[in-house]
């Protein structure tokens, strides 16, 4: 696999710079970046709660990523609280890396990046690429949607399931509804970039999701002002409690 004309993304988190390089020789979609990965990532960045902020120095120069300092003020603060309480973690359709590297360094570390393999090369390259920001190797493994056994592998269930742009075809909308239900723990969430990519895969999804899952949209005025696009959107998606039936 050759990058060496591919063109480059940098993604700002916090104060490191992630550069993700796409395959243009590649047949498969997971080796470009999708602009919901992006969106997703800065969503999360702006509402993560910040880090405690040294004691003796001026803030003059903090959160300035649009990110919110009062929790009273963030309604996504327990959700997106990677820090306090560790939590598992798993990405969907992983891609080039962008969505899983961006909330590894918001805090959510102990995550796993999955993907069909013939994208793993293009993956491994940009998580390569990207260890000095990292500053360590992210876990990775070969996941069809539809394997059960490579989804036993993996020990589910994890608090945080991870997906972008990966509604796109109306066959494999069955497989992913099936792997976020059995990965995702009962009290955990999916947290999914979505863009409308195939009106059949949309419709089969959305039906599918609202059976297994309560659906809440972000509200585009609190996605990251600068990773705000009108046809990109994200849904946090919590498992339905199942009733009980004496």
């Amino acid at each position: 696999m050759k990058f060496t004309d591919s063109p480059v993304i940098e993604l700002p988190i916090r104060d490191a710079v992630l550069s993700i390089q796409q395959d243009n020789g590649s047949m498969h979609v997971g080796t470009s970046v999708w602009p919901c990965s992006l969106v997703l990532a800065k969503f999360v960045e702006r509402w993560t709660p910040p880090l405690p902020a040294p004691t003796s120095t001026s803030t003059s120069n903090s959160n300035s990523n649009s990110n919110i300092n009062n929790n009273d003020n963030n309604p996504y603060a327990d959700l997106l609280d990677f820090r306090s309480e560790r939590r598992r973690a798993i990405e969907l359709g992983t891609g080039c890396g962008a969505a899983g590297m961006a909330l590894y360094l918001l805090g959510l570390v102990d995550i796993v990046l999955t993907d069909i393999s013939p994208v793993m090369p293009a993956l491994k390259h940009n998580l390569k690429r990207n260890k000095p920001v990292l500053n360590k190797a992210l876990k990775t493994s070969v996941l069809y949607w539809n394997n059960r056994d490579q989804i036993r592998s993996l020990n589910p269930p994890f608090d945080v399931v991870i997906a972008a742009d990966v509604v796109y075809i109306e066959e494999s909308a069955v497989q992913l509804l099936g792997a976020m239900e059995e990965l995702v723990s009962d009290d955990g969430v999916v947290l999914l970039g979505y863009q409308l990519r195939s009106p059949e895969a949309h419709k089969l999804f959305w039906e599918l999701c609202e059976k297994a899952f309560v659906i809440e949209k972000v509200p585009h005025e609190d996605l990251h002002p600068d990773y705000c696009y009108e046809e990109a959107d994200v849904y946090i998606l919590k498992k339905k409690k199942k009733e009980n039936v004496d």
